[in-house]
């Protein structure tokens, strides 16, 4: 039985979890949300009914949506009792857990698709290590891993917890998804500016 989060496990995001949901949880307008075109993209790649882990989805809104939309089967961890509620009141039929990311039982599974949208570089250097290496294990053949995260290595102050955020930059991404046995397939960049890495796991089991 996992231990059950704390806040600091969220990172500060329980502490701000109504803030951000009234920001980025809901479908507050029709223009699609930041992210939503460049995630769907990606979401079209992967194989028909395939399951897909969103790593820190908060309420589900807009990324876990859309992963449903486009007829995925849609699983989501998140460290914030108050996010994960949220979520489970939105998309009652999506598996959910409430955990600290590291320690997920849903990386006992296997995806085909692994996403983590703002989030790896909330969590220390080592952290996003063994993140990076949980998501490459979990990953069926030919499976693939999307996460954001600033192509230059650098430190700055999260905008809603004032925490601090930190990138290891393309170079030290590419060598972490290298060493877990992942191969970086493609990088692309979002109408907020975000920088995306797309990492897949060879097809063959070899």
């Amino acid at each position: 039985m996992p231990k059950p989060p704390t806040s600091d496990d969220s990172n500060g995001y329980e502490a701000i979890a109504a803030e951000f949901i009234a920001v980025r949880g809901t479908p507050s307008d029709t223009r699609p949300a930041v992210g939503v075109r460049s995630v769907r993209e990606w979401a079209r790649t992967l194989r028909p009914d395939g399951a897909v882990l969103d790593i820190g989805c908060g309420s589900g809104y807009p990324m876990t949506q859309l992963l449903v939309d486009a007829g995925l089967a849609a699983h989501g961890v998140d460290a914030s009792p108050s996010m994960v509620a949220a979520f489970r009141a939105q998309f009652p039929g999506v598996p959910v857990e409430c955990n600290d990311v590291l320690s997920s039982d849903f990386f006992a599974r296997e995806f085909a698709g692994v996403i983590a949208w703002g989030l790896l570089f909330l969590l220390t250097p080592d952290a996003q290590a063994q993140l990076i290496d949980k998501v490459a294990r979990a990953l069926a053949p030919g499976g693939q891993f999307l996460f954001t995260a600033p192509r230059e290595p650098c430190g700055w102050s999260d905008s809603m917890t004032g925490r601090l955020s930190q990138s290891l930059g393309a170079q030290s991404y590419r060598r972490l998804l290298e060493n877990a046995g992942l191969t970086l397939i493609d990088e692309m960049e979002d109408e907020g500016e975000n920088h995306y890495y797309v990492a897949a796991r060879s097809p063959s089991n070899a």
